[in-house]
């Protein structure tokens, strides 16, 4: 694995998954990455995803440097052949490759603006520094996709499903704010490359880019999709239609109790974090059923392996 942008970038996702899970029992790649650094620029907030990442890291001997890229650095210019006499101080080019010799592996996170669906589409700061970096890039949440957290869903999901092939339904939920598919993006997308029955459901207007669904059922029946269901990924996410737009806040699909039961006793998974009673219940995140706080412990190990199999590559 020579960088990790995407869930094309894993070889063998059972391999992965495997990997992840014998680092969660006992570390022993401590020195892999001793004598390295990962630097991690934050042009969103984060708490799993940093917290989580940089203690892979450490988990693997490497030190840690951390920055709020929105905040503490200069802004930066994406556009190749840009006439820089705005805000813009600094352009790409420049920082990426500074930056690769500083750190042996730059991790970033960048969240879409949700108004030019194309710009967005084209993921132009994680594209910018997989451009211009000379080491290792990894996308620790961008425009359009969060392979870590897919990963980490990947890795819950293995653990948990049992021996029968499990149905696993991403429910769409509401939310105040405008939200990007990224999250529902990859988990999509990683769901795809495993032995489950996967299922949408959401409401009209909200369906996913079909790119990405592909053959995937999209239901707009909540209670249709759910029934039978192992799993259930509960998320909000804007528009992807009419791009970035929020059509609905119905309650009706906030999950709780009564969804729950049309389930076949399902695990319920959300990324984290979780707005309680509008997306899910306190009865349902307070119950048996649910698996965040597992889901959100798994971040460390999956991070932990992704970063384990570059620096070995980067041996090679």
């Amino acid at each position: 694995m020579k960088n990790y942008t995407s869930l094309e970038d894993i070889e063998n996702l059972e391999e992965l998954i495997f990997e992840a899970r014998e680092l969660k029992k006992q570390n022993s790649a401590a020195e892999v990455g001793k004598g390295k650094t990962l630097g991690m620029l934050f042009f969103n907030p984060s708490l799993r995803t940093r917290l989580s990442t940089e203690k892979a890291a450490k988990l693997l001997g490497m030190e840690v440097m951390v920055m709020n890229a929105d905040k503490d650095g200069w802004a930066l210019e994406f556009e190749d052949g840009a006439v820089m006499n705005s805000n813009k101080a600094e352009h790409i080019k420049e920082a990426a490759a500074v930056l690769s010799q500083y750190c042996d592996i730059i991790a970033v996170r960048a969240f879409p603006g949700l108004v030019d669906r194309e710009k967005d589409e084209a993921d132009v700061v994680l594209a910018g520094f997989e451009k211009y970096a000379t080491v290792p890039v990894v996308n620790l949440e961008s425009a359009t996709g969060h392979p870590l957290q897919a990963l980490t869903d990947a890795m819950t999901v293995s653990e948990l499903k049992g021996e029968k092939k499990p149905k696993v339904v991403l429910t769409w939920a509401p939310h105040p704010r405008a939200l990007p598919q990224a999250v529902p993006n990859s988990f999509v997308e990683v769901m795809q490359k495993m032995d489950v029955d996967l299922v949408v459901t959401n409401p009209e207007g909200y369906d996913l880019n079909p790119a990405i669904t592909k053959d995937t059922p999209v239901v707009h029946e909540q209670a249709e999709a759910l029934k039978d269901a192992d799993f259930v990924y509960v998320k909000n996410w804007s528009s992807y239609e009419q791009y970035g737009k929020i059509l609905s806040e119905d309650p009706v699909w906030t999950f709780d109790n009564k969804k729950l039961g049309l389930t076949n006793a399902a695990k319920i998974m959300h990324c984290l974090p979780v707005r309680r009673n509008v997306v899910i219940a306190d009865e349902v995140l307070d119950g048996k059923n649910s698996v965040v706080i597992q889901q959100a412990g798994n971040r460390t190990f999956a991070a932990q392996a992704v970063l384990k199999r570059i620096l070995e590559n980067s041996k090679k």
